[in-house]
């Protein structure tokens, strides 16, 4: 029996998705199904033939392809990309890829209300999700609003395929951070937290198993049911300190997403782990393992991970800027965030040592 204390609040969002190897062949039926007629496809640039067999299966119902997204959604790309859904007529958006092409669609839905068909490619979550981040001028904003929902998400592991069990590992590091936040957030409930546990564990073994065996359908279709889980973790509750510094590195330097979360995981969790006690036995019993940040640690290394942020491009003098940025921001986090201990902290996270005892 539930404890008689217990209160919470738990809004699932009107969300239909479709978790189906060979879902691609259902994205007209989807389409139908929304009385959408005139679709843009959006890629980023290396997934064109993907956004190419996209159109030829949606035939007339496709009018135009937009193989520009890219990282950190750029205001200006979103720009072109609107100018042309304008100049096509289009009523609504297939978005074919991982967060990069997920997050302009949400911008363009942002703007012009269309509605959303989305195949993901990686495991970054964004789909399942009412969270938006656009970067204008070095810096990048993020808002949560309904407007950017996607209205159908079809998951189809065959979309992943040929994704390189390196960058696949990232993604799904990616993933394991949405749902370690999820289990420390101040307005989680117990559902999101049984969905974090399992999504936690569910990758935890699949990832290394990609590593091993890249071209095993099971394998990676346990991740994207991991990805899934986790995702829907990132949209139900709201994101502490490591969500906050990767949306800052990415505006401020343009570091490249997953691999920036991967880095940064061990030393967000390390930083909240003294208050954060529940949390942490939820992610020790998900990994097997007494202790989640040594756990993490091993499977960043299982899985080939950068040894920090310096292997991703950060300049050591944009740490201030970081920590002045940070520290000042308003959002919630198991423990205060402070300059001091959050400047220990990056400092150690750019030369990959290991996560400093913050307490």
């Amino acid at each position: 029996m539930p404890d008689s204390s217990l209160s919470f609040v738990h809004e699932p969002a009107a969300q239909r998705v479709l978790f189906q190897p060979g879902g691609f062949s259902r994205m007209g039926e989807e389409a139908d199904r929304l009385g959408l007629r005139r679709l843009l496809v959006l890629t980023t640039k290396g997934q064109a033939r993907l956004g190419e067999a996209a159109a030829d299966l949606l035939g007339e119902r496709a009018v135009a392809l937009y193989p520009g997204a890219v990282m950190h959604t750029p205001v200006e790309v979103t720009d072109d990309a609107c100018a042309l859904a304008a100049d096509r007529k289009a009523d609504g958006i297939v978005a074919i890829g991982g967060g990069s092409t997920v997050g302009l669609s949400k911008a363009i839905a942002l703007r012009t209300d269309m509605q959303q068909i989305v195949l993901p490619t990686t495991y970054a979550g964004s789909e399942m999700t009412d969270l938006i981040g656009q970067t204008a001028h070095g810096e990048k904003k993020t808002e949560r609003t309904r407007k950017v929902r996607q209205e159908t998400v079809i998951y189809d592991v065959h979309l992943t395929m040929s994704l390189p069990a390196s960058i696949s590992a990232l993604s799904g590091m990616n993933a394991i951070a949405h749902a370690m936040e999820a289990m420390y957030a101040p307005d989680g409930n117990p559902i999101v937290s049984l969905m974090a546990e399992e999504a936690v564990s569910v990758l935890n073994a699949a990832l290394p198993a990609i590593i091993d065996a890249p071209a095993s359908v099971e394998h990676r279709n346990r991740a994207l049911y991991g990805a899934w889980l986790a995702g829907t973790c990132l949209g139900s509750v709201t994101m502490g300190l490591h969500h906050k510094l990767c949306h800052v590195l990415g505006g401020k330097f343009d570091l490249p997403h997953a691999e920036m979360h991967t880095v940064l995981l061990p030393y967000s969790l390390a930083f909240n782990a003294k208050a954060a006690g529940d949390a942490m036995e939820r992610m020790g019993r998900a990994m097997g393992a007494h202790d989640p940040v040594s756990a993490l640690r091993d499977l960043q290394a299982r899985c080939g991970a950068p040894a920090g942020l310096h292997a991703l491009g950060m300049p050591a003098e944009g740490i201030e800027d970081v920590v002045a940025q940070v520290a000042h921001a308003d959002f919630p986090n198991p423990r205060a965030v402070e300059a001091d201990p959050l400047r220990v902290m990056l400092w150690a996270a750019h030369a990959g040592n290991p996560p400093p005892d913050l307490l």
